[in-house]
């Protein structure tokens, strides 16, 4: 480790220590790391995808801080928190308590909105409560009856969900020549209990071979939508080689069975099955407002709590501003969810509206809006770890971003911060670089210090690109000639969201960035508006184009069972291997008996998982090695059958870049690991969980299954922020692989806020200026150097930058 000794502060003898000092981490690829972090600074971590940054700053310190709070809680108080495992490192000394801000990869509840997770809407609903005007003669409002999300304040007939399900004999029967017995209640469920509805309903008299439109209307209404749930018994017609006893069978309406799946089942098939026969609409009751007419009565500066709760933050703000209090108590509250409003808005998160769904929102901007409501609280004294804030941010954002961090800082509290953007790295007081590559080629620390001194690290990727060595800094993609374009796709008039009568033309067979603060627009023209037109003309033998593929961050898969090798078919060929193995021949085993996801060759004591959770009373449930198994989740005779000399366990424990060598000779494996090694995912293990990808990696393990596939028709390939968590480095690899499918005569279009990518353009479109109902126009667009060269928007002087000018 490269680690300037004067740079780090001694300790005097009775003094407190300045530094956070670790000593011997061990977690995931991390190499016995030693290094010390002075306190009071804005550290960076650094280092390619995969060289373990992470595992130092969340799965070491982060872990460390979180451990020690938890030892001094009650234990009985320790079991209802969910908490990480003690990190495997010697010591760490010097740290502060720690508040995470992760890019969290699950998703929050449908009840949860930008409302919730600032607190803005406690604020709004207290002044609702003590401030509005209630009408005359009602009684004053509690603040819980301003919320959907309690008895007293949601709406009584959605819930508070402003949205209901229902469904219709069109949708419950949708070809009425059917008879019963032939399946005319589509909605119905099959095999025994859909069997068992229809001989209830001859025993009650209804013709079940009559075509469903010729029976009276008042019998077609009580089969479908009877709340009755009639008991008869049934007398089963009696197979010759089957003895069938009466029972006892109970009759359930269509409507009924379709809506109790819908809300019970945990069942996902079941569910989106049951999904099929209904349609989602505004609650008639509230009109899609969530709440009970008395709170709707309520008015504040002329408006209901609904009407400010859709504003954009933004307007919200003007319109407390422009308010004249009448009570000193309006005054507080409207003052007090102003200031809140502040730091959301600093942040470029000023177009959202209070009552924007959280599942809606991305990542990126989750972790802001965390950020924001931890600027209002106060604390100090604390170790604030941040993962790659700027993930989706326009570099005007980006500013925004910095100058919070810092006032984080100025507060008396430690930045630690996993970052790829430069303009991050560069404003650091302190960089520490993991690496030098990926996986096990890293998990060093390279160097601890300074910024200025990582330039004498030559093993530093990153010191490669924060000091590049042309003096100029111009973007080498920058000097590759613009493209010709093979053809065009036009919107025009475009109307969704933001979007306002855009009208815009996408260049094919050539490299597309569509650029814009964020909130301007960009994933609903690209990922909605141009997918769905694209989509919709693909049947047209005219129409140029002949596939679509869209690569978004959505998880590969949400259990640890589905992983790297059974998302791209990898593991298919490697279970075909084994079972064409002498041995498994022998025993005569299928390719079922190498899946640990199904019993027969799996650990049924693990079931296929590889770990066991253990009770512990009074403390949480921990999760260890399956004791029978040891991990490898297969039984021991599936592990007597070996390929090459590895059995199927340590098969699945081989990185990528391991297991193109070992299966260098088997085509159909080689064209999919050789596919992942390009995009530069060689560090990842063939059966690392999907839960432990990051959604950039999932884009790229999306990107590669699909490189691997010899495509001669033309594509337009759709990404959204596909440069999202990678390094510098790890972009040019990427940006190779998406410049060889447009030389192969495809198109890309990306969704990008990396001005190096956008640089290396052919055309860009840059949607603003702002967001929200500052956005959705287009500003500008053509070859980058145009774009550049455009007064309007706030992408052109950033982009300006990135071509050298």
């Amino acid at each position: 480790m490269h680690q300037p000794s004067t740079d780090v502060p001694a300790v005097p003898r009775d003094a407190v220590d300045p530094c956070v000092r670790v000593r011997g981490a061990r977690e995931h690829n991390l190499r016995g790391v030693d290094v010390d972090i002075p306190r009071d600074t804005l550290t960076v971590f650094t280092g390619v995808s995969g060289s373990g940054k992470s595992s130092l700053a969340f799965g070491t310190l982060y872990a460390e801080a979180q451990r020690r709070y938890f030892e001094s809680v009650a234990p009985y108080a320790r079991r209802l928190i969910h908490q990480i495992g003690a990190p495997k490192v010697d010591s760490v000394t010097g740290l502060p308590p720690a508040v995470s801000l992760e890019q969290r990869r699950s998703s929050p509840g449908s009840r949860s909105s930008v409302g919730t997770v600032t607190l803005l809407s406690n604020s709004l609903r207290m002044l609702f409560s003590r401030a509005g005007d209630h009408p005359p003669g009602a009684e004053r409002l509690d603040s819980d009856s301003f919320s959907p999300n309690t008895a007293s304040g949601a709406c009584p007939s959605c819930h508070g969900l402003g949205r209901i399900h229902r469904t219709s004999e069109e949708l419950l029967v949708p070809d009425p020549d059917l008879s019963i017995r032939q399946g005319a209640i589509a909605a119905w469920p099959g095999a025994w209990q859909g069997k068992n509805l229809r001989d209830v309903l001859e025993v009650l008299g209804h013709d079940v071979d009559r075509p469903w439109r010729e029976l009276p209307a008042a019998d077609r209404e009580w089969i479908l939508f009877t709340e009755e749930q009639p008991v008869v018994t049934v007398h089963p017609v009696r197979d010759a080689d089957r003895i069938q006893r009466p029972y006892q069978g109970t009759y359930m309406s269509a409507h009924r069975y379709v809506m109790r799946t819908f809300s019970d089942t945990k069942s996902a098939t079941l569910r989106a099955r049951a999904e099929k026969f209904l349609t989602d609409a505004p609650c008639p009751a509230c009109e899609g407002r969530r709440l009970r007419p008395e709170a709707l009565a309520v008015t504040f500066a002329g408006r209901t709590i609904a009407e400010l709760a859709a504003l954009p933050l933004g307007e919200l703000d003007g319109v407390l501003a422009a308010a004249a209090p009448a009570t000193e108590a309006a005054r507080v509250l409207a003052a007090d969810l102003r200031a809140r409003i502040a730091p959301v808005a600093e942040l470029g998160l000023g177009y959202l509206s209070l009552d924007r769904t959280a599942p809606s929102l991305s990542a990126g901007e989750l972790q802001r809006l965390r950020l924001a409501t931890q600027l209002r609280s106060g604390l100090f004294g604390v170790v604030y770890v941040l993962d790659e804030p700027s993930a989706g941010l326009h570099p005007a954002d980006t500013e925004a971003l910095l100058d919070v961090l810092e006032r984080l800082k100025a507060a008396g509290n430690t930045v630690f911060v996993v970052e790829h953007h430069l303009d991050v790295v560069r404003r650091a007081d302190w960089l520490v670089d993991v690496g030098p590559l990926a996986g096990e080629h890293g998990g060093r620390v390279l160097y601890s210090g300074p910024p200025g001194g990582l330039s004498g690290v030559a093993e530093s990727a990153t010191g490669r690109h924060l000091f590049p060595p042309a003096p100029t800094g111009a973007s080498p993609a920058a000097a590759r000639p613009v493209r010709t374009a093979t053809g065009s796709v036009r919107l025009t008039g475009v109307e969704r969201h933001n979007l306002r009568d855009v009208t815009v033309e996408f260049p094919l067979g050539v490299f597309t960035a569509v650029t814009g603060v964020s909130g301007s627009g960009k994933s609903t023209l690209v990922g909605q508006v141009l997918a769905q037109e694209v989509g919709g003309r693909l049947a047209d033998p005219d129409f140029p184009v002949r596939r679509l593929v869209e690569v978004d961050q959505k998880p590969i898969g949400r259990t640890p069972r589905s992983n790297l090798a059974t998302y791209t078919g990898l593991f298919d060929v490697v279970r075909k291997l084994f079972t064409a193995a002498p041995r498994a021949r022998e025993r005569g085993w299928k390719a079922g008996r190498f899946s640990f996801n199904v019993p027969g060759g799996r650990c049924e004591t693990c079931q296929g998982e590889g770990f066991v959770s253990v009770e512990l009373l009074f403390l949480p449930s921990t999760y260890a090695p399956c004791p029978e198994c040891a991990g490898a989740r297969y039984n021991a005779e599936t592990l007597e059958v070996r390929y090459e000399g590895l059995d199927i366990a340590e098969v699945l424990g081989l990185t990528v870049e391991a297991a193109a060598v070992f299966f260098a000779e088997v085509p159909a494996a080689a064209r999919s690991l050789r596919a992942l090694e390009e995009i530069g995912l060689g560090y990842l293990r063939l059966g690392q969980p999907a839960t432990e990808l990051s959604g950039g990696e999932a884009q790229r393990i999306k990107l590669a299954t699909e490189l691997q596939r010899l495509r001669r028709d033309h594509t337009l390939y759709l990404l959204d922020e596909p440069t999202t968590g990678l390094h510098p480095a790890d972009v040019r690899v990427l940006l190779r692989q998406l410049h060889g499918l447009v030389d192969a005569g495809h198109s890309v279009v990306v969704v990008e806020h990396d001005m190096e990518v956008v640089a290396g353009a052919d055309w860009v479109v840059d949607l603003g200026p702002g967001g929200g109902t500052e956005g959705g126009r287009v500003t500008a667009c053509g070859p980058p150097a145009r774009v550049a060269a455009s007064t309007a928007g706030r992408t052109a002087p950033y982009l300006a930058r990135a071509l050298g000018r």
